[in-house]
């Protein structure tokens, strides 16, 4: 491979040139023998086709949370074993398959080789390590702790991974039986509901209003099916750039929280998060201020990302942290603000977000267990006036049919 890469002389003189290995820890040994650093580096593949397919099929291979969270814990692991920290990345990079990652692996060893922090290094892929994980290796470095903050990451990233696993999955089965049912609904307006559809037309009988709604959507499905999923396109796009809007996300976000059952999980789940990720960033070290801010970044909701952004305010001028929680129990719940103000008297706040943190974690794992025995009779009676709603409107004209004969 050819390098352009930029260096810096001990007398501060930058400069350019070029370079030609097999690797790039060659290029790397070469500018240290010469008592030089390493600014940046780039990669001039001769083979541009080669090196385009190279790159296009890397980015194909998505990066995972628990890839994040493998990688953290194994990293700590091997720190305590007495690895330091680039032969520990090397030795994660042999191991792991992705392509992208693999790649990443190798940028982060090359960079803290080259005489940068590790949070530095991963500061190039914030794209990947999200700003959590940065600011706890960067408080873990800073106060010496490397493997513990790791570890920390490693927990907190499972415990959030655990909790979205949980919720997602607890939306599979209802998902999967409206689609089914959707799917079953087409295929009877497309294929059934045409054959009596002539019958009707044979006897010349009056049709009930249902009837005739459901033989124009059958016509509607049969005739202008092309039309179909243009309009489900042009639905989605709307409702994608609406969501995209401020306004349209706030009303969103304000629509998700007041909805029954799921508007529950979604308030103790944004506060089990909210707790969780401020309380490690608080436990490995990281100033308040910017745990406050890195929490914002988190939670995904505008409605907590606004109070959060209170918070940070109060913060600022030397209020409580509660006084903003308090404020906002339809949001959170007024456990989180009692369990900050008693961390905030005691000066035990990181030990009682966690226990915040757990207490809701919790109750989103029980009710997500109870939604689909919630779920099940709401779904049963949607079908069953579904099934109704077309066998009346299919069956009633028979019997005039019948009469007629």
């Amino acid at each position: 491979m050819k390098f352009s890469y930029t260096a810096k002389k001990a007398d501060g003189t930058i400069y350019e040139n070029t370079f030609v290995s097999e690797t790039k820890t060659d290029l790397f040994n070469k500018i240290k023998q010469s008592g030089d650093v390493l600014v940046s580096y780039k990669i001039q593949d001769d083979n541009k086709i080669n090196q385009a397919f190279e790159n296009f099929f890397s980015n194909l291979s998505k990066i995972k949370m628990i890839d994040k969270i493998i990688f953290a814990r194994n990293l700590a692991n091997m720190l305590e074993a007495g690895l330091s920290l680039t032969r520990a990345i090397s030795v994660m990079e042999k191991q792991i398959k992705n392509k992208k990652l693999k790649k990443i692996y190798n940028e982060l060893n090359l960079d803290i080789s080259a005489g940068k922090s590790f949070h530095d290094a991963l500061s190039r892929f914030d794209h990947v390590f999200p700003p959590v994980f940065i600011s706890m290796v960067k408080a873990g470095e800073e106060g010496g702790n490397l493997a513990d903050s790791l570890k920390s990451i490693a927990n907190q990233m499972d415990s959030t991974y655990k909790l979205q696993k949980k919720i997602k999955g607890a939306m599979i089965y209802p998902s999967v039986i409206v689609i089914v049912m959707i799917l079953i609904g087409i295929i009877m307006m497309i294929f059934v509901v045409p054959k009596l559809t002539a019958t009707f037309k044979d006897v010349g009988t009056e049709l009930p209003g249902s009837t005739k709604v459901v033989i124009f959507v059958s016509e509607f499905l049969r005739n202008h099916y092309i039309l179909l999923p243009i309009f489900l396109l042009i639905i989605m796009t709307v409702i994608y750039n609406i969501l995209h809007t401020k306004g349209g996300r706030n009303a969103f976000d304000r629509f998700v929280i007041k909805l029954p059952i799921f508007g529950e999980i979604i308030k103790e789940s944004n506060s089990a998060k909210t707790a969780r990720t401020m309380s490690s960033l608080i436990g490995s070290g990281v100033d308040l201020i910017q745990s406050i801010d890195i929490t914002n970044e988190v939670v995904q909701n505008n409605l907590y990302k606004k109070v959060l952004a209170e918070v940070r305010e109060n913060v600022e001028k030397g209020k409580p942290m509660s006084d903003v929680f308090n404020k906002y129990e339809n949001i959170y719940p007024i456990f989180v603000a009692e369990m900050i103000n008693v961390g905030e008297e005691t000066g035990k706040l990181a030990s009682m977000l966690q226990g915040v943190a757990v207490f809701y974690e919790n109750e989103v794992d029980q009710k997500t267990k109870d939604l689909s025995t919630i779920v099940e009779p709401i779904l049963m009676v949607f079908i069953g006036i579904a099934v109704g709603f077309f066998a009346i409107s299919m069956i009633s004209p028979m019997y005039s049919v019948m009469n007629n004969i």
